[in-house]
């Protein structure tokens, strides 16, 4: 995992900080990483959306088709993802 990835999950990291490496992250276009985030159950649900919307910035298509097929991601997720895919 990535140096941004591990920032953008650890909770002892400003959420100004943890925004920023997932921005870093959507520049790098790191589509596995961001989805990673997306279906990370104990990551602020606001993280896991701006992840989301990386991933549509990014293009990542497979990946945003994935989350939106995957039962697993909170419906709302899924519904967004497969909108921006």
């Amino acid at each position: 995992m990535s140096t941004e990835f591990q920032t953008a999950v650890k909770r002892n990291v400003s959420h100004t900080r943890r925004r920023r490496a997932i921005d870093r992250l959507v520049e790098q276009r790191d589509a596995t990483n961001l989805g990673v985030l997306v279906r990370t159950g104990g990551l602020v649900g606001e993280l896991r959306r701006h992840a989301l919307e990386g991933l549509g910035r990014c293009s990542a298509t497979e990946e945003l088709e994935s989350i939106a097929g995957d039962r697993t991601v909170e419906s709302s997720l899924r519904d967004r993802a497969a909108e921006l895919a």
